[in-house]
């Protein structure tokens, strides 16, 4: 089997990933629909390749896409990573994506002898970049486990085995949730008390002081205050707008999950289709 491991995404968060990747000793190669993100990488020593070579030369591939059907299109077809894989290969998924998809796609991988496992991140493109990200893994096998555990090591500071697969997933789905739900209540909560003449900073303090308001929160609606003052509605759109869309994408995907539990989640029933206008600090 190849010694070479193989990376698919070089987006905000998979290129300082893909970065760190270099530092493992294997070959790397890397694949992108952005030419110059390819570029970037090649530069700094990762062979660029398509996702069939990628399959056919590489024993670990770690997917960093949007969503599941940028997933769905690396794997399937004839020129798809399960196609063109190497029997005892493993396909790491960081992406957010439903459970029940991963599931699917953990089946028809194990019908080719290939291992497809969860392992999706926290952590943001900093943490990328500092090595600092949280990975919450899905996988049944130790062995797995013990082999992919040395690849992550580049760029995590946590490894937490949720359980088998899907739990790694499931485990982000519910992480995700809390934090969109977080950066509504500070939403809100600074609304509210700028419109009763008080500041944020003022929120901010009591809220940091009694625990309420964490790092993150606090991070979320400085960045975006400080963005709105600078370039307005307008710079909010382009620059927190695309993080909105991946909220309602995750807390769908959340949605999905728990209906396919008979479970009731109503405050983010609420909160999915209103967290883009949360990001881009809209009150509407």
């Amino acid at each position: 089997m190849s010694d070479s491991i193989g990376f698919i995404g070089l987006g905000n968060i998979g290129r300082p990933i893909a970065r760190r990747l270099l530092q493992y000793g294997d070959a790397l190669r890397v694949y992108d629909v952005s030419t110059t993100a390819c570029d970037e990488l090649a530069a700094l020593g990762a062979l660029t390749v398509s996702p069939a070579e990628m399959a056919a030369r590489c024993h670990y591939i770690g997917l960093c896409v949007r969503d599941d059907t940028d997933v769905e299109s690396l794997l399937y077809g004839a020129d798809g990573l399960l196609a063109c894989g190497q029997a005892g290969g493993i396909i790491a998924i960081h992406s957010t994506v439903t459970q029940a998809a991963l599931l699917r796609w953990h089946r028809d991988a194990v019908a080719v002898g290939i291992t497809l496992i969860d392992a999706p991140i926290s952590g943001g493109a900093s943490g990328a970049a500092a090595g600092t990200l949280t990975y919450m893994v899905g996988c049944d096998d130790a062995a797995v486990l013990a082999r992919c555990t040395p690849i992550w090591n580049t760029s995590a500071a946590t490894i937490v085995h949720a359980g088998s697969v899907g739990a790694g997933i499931a485990l982000k789905l519910a992480n995700n949730l809390m934090t969109y739900a977080a950066f509504a209540a500070i939403h809100e909560a600074s609304a509210l008390a700028d419109a009763m003449g008080l500041s944020i900073d003022k929120l901010i303090e009591v809220g940091s002081a009694n625990g309420v308001v964490t790092p993150q929160m606090q991070a979320f609606i400085r960045n975006r205050s400080q963005l709105a003052a600078s370039g307005g509605q307008a710079a909010l759109r382009q620059h927190f707008g695309p993080f909105g869309a991946l909220g309602q994408k995750d807390l769908n995907a959340a949605l999905a999950c728990a209906e396919a539990l008979h479970l009731k989640l109503p405050a983010t029933s609420a909160l999915a289709p209103r967290i883009s206008a949360i990001f881009e600090g809209r009150n509407e």
